[in-house]
């Protein structure tokens, strides 16, 4: 490559990106996933359009796989384990034994509807059966649910993707016949296994040494943090494990541990992350030729709608029944497994590996991805009030990037005080908030105000609070105490317990 080359590879990247970013803007205000405009800039970028040629599915797949180790990793380093400890049961087998029933399920669907042959047909069911973690974690985060849907939701986008690629890799490399349920077994199981051993050893080794060795300069406690997770990715995967589950494990380890300069840490991984989608969804979008996706929108409607209203809700109450789930959040959980990059990317392997048909099946998977993400992702919000499973006051996490936040090692919360909530009515010192947690900021009608002591909430106030780790619990625990039974919360019996949902 010429130096005049890199200029005008540099000025195409650059321009992409920024126009990335700017689409990520106008979905935000639209109300529409981000993954949609990437893959769009992708589109218009392509030979079709402007006509930039790219059709290098073995490459595709192979910056696509590290893409995804990156988003995964932000995924755990951003992920409170507080808020999934306790459903690792239930989203372990929701991202297994669910993405059994869902390959199953969609393969007999699109067998017979369709007329696919076995092959494709599971091959079909295996791309489609993982949850896109990037669009989870962006989508409920922004949404006020209890801990456990969310916890849930996310746990499994950043389990399941492991078994899908197994099996797609699986289904890729067979020749003359399938192997047996005993092998693909076995093989999920081992990768699994061992690519979780591998991805908690390396967290928990990157954590000690970043807790005992002083680095020059504070930008690179990010990188080293980051360079974990990518270890933990390459070794699993030298190792003929599984990276994926190894990078997300790896990044869940370091992001809740007490490691220097926190919050400039998720920030970098934050930034990392979108950059990773963001170079992810523009490939995606180049390597598709749009004049042949015509073709493929019935086959990804038919599969979509199998999907969507067979595959997933089977494998959803099939995992979550004997867990005593709700129905109403098993029906917000199956209408919110969002498909994404990932289905994409696993569309690749059978390309590369030159199954017959396999165009076929990237073009499909793509309309299907489209199409549904257009359907399911806006729907989010309204499904959740329509199930009754939005909680006006719920807390918030935010991303704090301040230094002296950072130096404390402090979380900021947010909290509105609903119409009904008891918190109305309370004077700030009746809080007893747990110390050093304090009330530093109240947004009243658009105007914020430092509160004193005897500052009277009302409804409608918007809370700013810091606290630490350590009490962080406590102190949501008394703002949900005070908000059910007032500032004599304690002598009601009334101990602040989470949300358990409805029934």
């Amino acid at each position: 490559m010429t130096l005049q080359e890199l200029y005008v590879t540099l000025l195409v990247a650059g321009t992409v990106l920024l126009a990335s970013i700017a689409a990520a803007r106008t979905a935000h205000r639209v109300g529409l996933p981000s993954l949609l405009l990437f893959l769009a800039v992708g589109v218009i970028a392509g030979e079709d359009v402007i006509g930039l040629h790219f059709d290098d599915a073995q490459l595709a797949q192979a910056l696509g796989t590290a893409a995804l180790a990156v988003i995964l990793i932000e995924g755990g380093l951003t992920t409170q384990w507080s808020d999934i400890r306790r459903l690792l049961a239930p989203a372990g087998v929701l991202a297994t034994v669910g993405v059994a029933v869902s390959v199953v399920v969609t393969a007999a669907g699109v067998h017979w509807l369709l007329g696919m042959d076995w092959h494709l047909a599971l091959l079909l069911g295996a791309i489609v059966a993982s949850t896109d973690a990037a669009a989870v974690f962006a989508v409920l985060r922004s949404l006020p649910l209890p801990q456990k849907v969310t916890g849930l939701l996310e746990a499994e986008s950043g389990f399941n993707d492991a078994p899908a690629i197994i099996l797609v890799m699986v289904f890729s490399t067979a020749t003359s016949e399938l192997p047996g349920a005993g092998y693909i077994a076995g093989n999920v199981v081992h990768q699994l296994a061992v690519g979780g051993l591998l991805g908690v050893v390396l967290g928990r080794l990157g954590a000690v040494a970043l807790r005992r060795i002083a680095l020059p300069a504070t930008g690179l406690y990010p990188l080293a943090t980051l360079g974990f997770g990518i270890i933990a990715f390459a070794a699993a995967g030298a190792v003929n494990a599984s990276g994926i589950i190894a990078a997300y494990l790896a990044g869940l380890v370091l992001g809740n541990a007490k490691l220097p300069h926190r919050a400039a840490t998720r920030s970098f991984a934050e930034g990392a992350g979108w950059l990773a989608q963001i170079g992810l969804f523009v490939m995606l979008g180049l390597l598709v030729t749009p004049r042949q996706l015509p073709s493929a929108i019935l086959p990804a409607i038919v599969t979509g709608l199998v999907l969507l209203l067979a595959a997933r809700p089977a494998c959803v109450a099939a995992c979550l029944s004997p867990f005593r789930v709700p129905w109403r959040e098993q029906a917000f959980i199956s209408w919110a497994g969002l498909r994404g990059a990932v289905p994409i990317v696993l569309a690749t392997f059978p390309v590369v590996a030159g199954v017959d048909g396999a165009q076929d099946l990237l073009d499909i998977v793509f309309v299907l991805v489209v199409l549904f993400t257009l359907i399911q992702g806006p729907a989010l919000p309204a499904a959740a009030r329509r199930l009754g499973l939005t909680l006006p006051g719920a807390l918030r996490d935010v991303q704090v990037e301040t230094a002296p936040l950072d130096v404390l090692d402090a979380d900021l919360l947010t909290v509105t005080v609903p119409p009904g909530s008891r918190l109305q009515g309370v004077a700030v010192f009746e809080l007893r908030l747990p110390p050093p947690t304090v009330l530093t900021l109240v947004v009243r009608d658009g105007t914020a105000l430092v509160p004193g002591p005897d500052t009277v909430l009302r409804t409608g106030d918007e809370l700013l609070l810091i606290t630490t780790p350590q009490t962080r619990e406590a102190a949501e625990r008394r703002l949900r105490a005070v908000g059910r039974s007032g500032k004599l919360a304690r002598w009601f019996g009334e101990q602040g317990d989470p949300e358990p949902g409805p029934g």
